[in-house]
């Protein structure tokens, strides 16, 4: 069967880690001259009580070579093909460190997937990859699947600031924002792997009305839209939003995640989100 590899910066929940047997490399968090690995060496709920006490930001790293090195060691000896499901390279070093990696196993199938998204639909991504490869589909139909639903991806977000994604330099082309932050609440998205402006709104709750909007406008109406919410300490905002997408879109539920610690260190607590797959 074939291996799937991803990376903390999916947010993966631990029940679907278990369930489908996934290795994930830990992002790796730095506090002044403390470093820590993510998931591991530092839980969430520890992250954002250091992040609310920190004075300055943090900063972050992307895994070594050597700890896929460590997984790559573990399943390659299986025989089976192993994809890698990572992050934007324009987000993070993530896929980088993964192919200095390989090298080290030139007789391996490894494969490594820059999906030039970041968060839920990364995660998304993981778990449908993971399913397939759990009913038998082979490495290039997996992969091949894989690239058809990235450019169909749509992910939307809020910020409370954009003091975070400046200062760590993943602002992106939704720099010229900047000198208008005190006047407006961008709706940000990912644009070729960056965030960029999507559009202005006047008030906070005019943004999550229009996240709402989004949805509704873009989404397929036959369930394979595979939607999700990501939110940074604003759990009950993004359960009202899932709570009335289930009412208004039909769902039984929407998966709600903690934006993880490597994500939130560039965009900041307050973070609201929406990501889903439009028809093709």
């Amino acid at each position: 069967m074939v291996k799937i590899i991803t990376d903390t910066t999916a947010g993966l929940s631990d029940e679907i880690v278990q369930r489908y047997d996934i290795p994930v490399i830990p992002q790796v968090i730095i506090f002044g001259t403390d470093s820590y690995l993510e998931g591991t060496e530092m839980e969430h709920a520890v992250f954002m009580e250091r992040l609310r006490s920190f004075k300055g930001l943090p900063k972050t790293s992307a895994p070594p070579p050597e700890l896929f090195v460590e997984t790559f060691e573990r399943l390659v000896p299986e025989g089976e093909p192993i994809l890698c499901i990572h992050p934007s390279t324009e987000l993070s070093g993530t896929v980088r460190s993964a192919t200095v990696a390989a090298v080290d196993f030139p007789d391996a199938d490894i494969r490594i997937i820059d999906t030039r998204l970041i968060g839920s639909p990364l995660a998304t991504l993981v778990m449908l990859a993971a399913q397939w490869a759990e009913v038998g589909s082979d490495a290039d139909s997996i992969e091949a699947h894989i690239h058809e639903l990235i450019p169909r991806s749509r992910v939307f977000f809020l910020v409370d600031t954009l003091e975070y994604l400046a200062k760590n330099g993943r602002i992106g082309d939704a720099a010229a924002l900047l000198g208008s932050v005190l006047r407006v609440k961008p709706i940000l998205t990912l644009r070729d792997g960056r965030a960029a402006e999507f559009e202005k709104t006047r008030t906070r709750k005019r943004a999550v009305a229009r996240l709402k909007d989004l949805v509704l406008e873009q989404i397929p109406g036959d369930g394979t839209g595979y939607l999700s919410i990501m939110h940074a300490s604003v759990p009950d905002q993004a359960r009202a939003l899932a709570d009335d997408l289930c009412q208004t879109v039909g769902l039984s539920s929407v998966p709600i995640m903690d934006v993880p610690p490597a994500i939130v260190t560039h965009a900041g607590p307050g973070v609201l989100a929406v990501a889903f797959f439009v028809a093709e």
